[in-house]
């Protein structure tokens, strides 16, 4: 088989030319980085983790109306997802202050907001991903106010589920962090759920103990990484039969 042409290398993610026109095959890395790159390190079997996650969740959301990008696994680091024009913001919904967010405001980490916040930053590693307001957003014509509500919409959608997912497997969703892109058909456009979600972009806390089941447990030198992100697809039911995360039997390399 041919080797497929690379488009796109990302921290986490590589994208390359799909079988069909449309198409993109999205490939999972076991490289993790924090602070936009600024501390970078290697996880083995992170990527197959997060391929299983991110299938689960997109699938879940596509039963209740939500469309993403995602097609099909196609084996245990990749996936075929439809090739979208990415809109260059992160949506972040945040329901427990953590992060960036208690440092801001002085909030506790850990204090449960008042109500779940939807926060948009402007994708951009030079600029440091800044925080930027819908009128920002408007202006500069990243999207239009009709987007605008529609991303709203579909990402307090999004929260609403995952929060009850999670809390049915004794994890608290604490935040989170969406991407979208657009599709077209002919003439009409659709908005739709793109990139990924895993432990990499969610914070996610045992519900009992706060115990740090998410990709801070890297960027605090917690240790025990992996491990976490295991936790979580054990909860699931999609752990690997032999547990490992990266020792499943299957394809792993892009060919």
């Amino acid at each position: 088989m041919a080797r497929r042409r690379q488009l796109y290398e990302g921290k986490a993610k590589i994208l390359f030319e799909g079988p069909e026109p449309g198409t993109l095959v999205q490939y999972f890395k076991d490289d993790a980085t924090a602070g936009n790159g600024a501390k970078s390190g290697v996880i083995t079997g992170k990527g197959v983790l997060n391929n299983r996650i991110s299938e689960f969740l997109m699938l879940r959301l596509q039963e209740i109306g939500i469309p993403t990008h995602f097609i099909r696994r196609i084996n245990m680091r990749e996936q075929l997802v439809k090739e979208v024009e990415i809109i260059p913001l992160e949506v972040v919904v945040r329901n427990i202050a953590a992060g960036s967010i208690s440092k801001r405001f002085d909030i506790p980490e850990g204090e449960r907001l008042p109500r779940p916040i939807v926060e948009f930053y402007y994708k951009n590693d030079a600029l440091g991903d800044p925080l930027v307001s819908e009128d920002h957003i408007i202006a500069f014509g990243w999207a239009c106010p009709h987007d605008m509500e529609e991303i709203t919409g579909m990402a307090m959608r999004v929260n609403d589920f995952l929060c009850g997912l999670f809390s049915g497997i004794g994890i608290q969703l604490v935040d989170f962090k969406l991407e979208f892109g657009r599709i077209w058909e002919g003439e009409e456009m659709q908005i739709v759920l793109a990139d990924e979600i895993s432990p990499d972009n969610c914070r996610l806390w045992d519900m009992h103990t706060n115990e740090k089941l998410d990709k801070d447990r890297f960027r605090r030198d917690m240790g025990n990484v992996k491990e976490a992100y295991q936790e979580v697809a054990r909860r699931m039911g999609i752990l690997p039969e032999n547990g490992a995360g990266g020792d499943m039997k299957g394809p792993e390399t892009v060919q």
